[in-house]
């Protein structure tokens, strides 16, 4: 008697409409790849040692002009002595500084000795929405020009960042399924139109990785690090979390929360205006405070040594005091 025959089963049939989607779906993603692989480098970290310097990790930056400053992640680059090499997809080399690092915002700015090199084009995350295609382009586990596509499956993410015994929030942080691996931080983030909306940052498990946008507040960053190699924050002294406001308070502020004040700092610019634990800051400088994504928002270079106005409810009664903050050390 004959065996049965195991015949392969029928390719699945692919219908018109579908193989033209996915065609369209590579050339977006060659095309960006072609684009943006010349403006990412693969970057191997060194630090100062007795006599020389001694290899300290690696990872990938993203050129922001042509004449050698590119951006990075600031854990990429932390600690002192830091400097190494970039190494390019047409081959070429060269040695790096730090310019500056911002660990509170995970950004660093380096510069190549170089002056023709290929720019990226930033774009603004503020423009993304959930499902859109995304291209990572990195140097995972140092092979260099690695391309992974994916798509926004979140905006509006927080990544806590730490400088010393200074805390803060990274807003809007994008998260995406775009495969990221050690190795990615510091690389780009990049949308279908070939801008690069974000540096990618962290691997938080399979298929969530996440990246600082690209957007107005990074681009001040970026943009003081490369001026002045550091970022200057305002600091009041307090800290505090979210409070319902009471209903009188809410119609009177059109908003359903304040911060409240849980510990004002001896000495602070805080304590010197009088402000005090189970305050609820209402608004400062005229804007609002119902979070303290807010009130860390508020606090840029400009306010340093300026007086403002905080608005705070103290028993139910809204008080106006006059507070000049000082700049944040780290």
């Amino acid at each position: 008697m004959t065996a049965p025959v195991d015949f392969p089963p029928e390719p699945t049939r692919i219908e018109p409409e579908d193989a033209a989607a996915l065609d369209a779906y590579s050339r977006v993603v060659v095309d960006v790849a072609e684009r943006l692989t010349p403006s990412v480098a693969n970057l191997r970290i060194t630090r100062r040692a007795r006599g020389g310097h001694l290899p300290a990790g690696a990872g990938s930056g993203v050129v922001l002009t042509p004449d050698g400053f590119l951006v990075t992640s600031a854990h990429v680059v932390a600690g002192r002595g830091r400097r190494g090499t970039a190494s390019f997809a047409d081959g070429r080399e060269f040695s790096f500084t730090v310019v500056g690092s911002d660990p509170l915002s995970d950004l660093a700015v380096l510069r190549a000795e170089a002056s023709d090199l290929v720019a990226a084009t930033l774009g603004d995350a503020e423009h993304l929405r959930v499902g859109q295609l995304v291209v990572a382009i990195g140097n995972p586990h140092g092979f260099a020009g690695s391309i992974t596509a994916g798509v926004i499956s979140a905006l509006g993410r927080s990544l806590p960042a730490r400088a010393g015994r200074t805390t803060r929030i990274i807003d809007n942080v994008i998260q995406t399924d775009a495969a990221l691996n050690p190795g990615n931080s510091g690389g780009a983030l990049v949308d279908n139109r070939s801008r690069v909306v974000g540096i990618n940052t962290a691997v938080a498990g399979i298929g969530l990785g996440l990246a600082v946008p690209i957007n107005e507040p990074t681009r001040r960053v970026i943009g003081a690090l490369m001026r002045d190699g550091r970022v200057r924050r305002a600091y009041i002294g307090v800290a505090g979390g979210p409070r319902p406001l009471p209903p009188h308070a809410r119609a009177e502020w059109r908003a359903p929360t304040a911060v409240e004040v849980v510990e004002v700092v001896e000495g602070s610019p805080a304590d010197r205006a009088g402000l005090r634990p189970e305050d609820l800051i209402v608004e400062l400088g005229g804007s609002a405070v119902t979070t303290v994504d807010d009130l860390q928002r508020l606090m840029v270079a400009e306010l340093i040594g300026s007086e403002v106005e905080v608005t705070v409810l103290r028993s139910g009664r809204a008080q106006r005091l006059a507070l000049v903050p000082a700049e944040l050390t780290t």
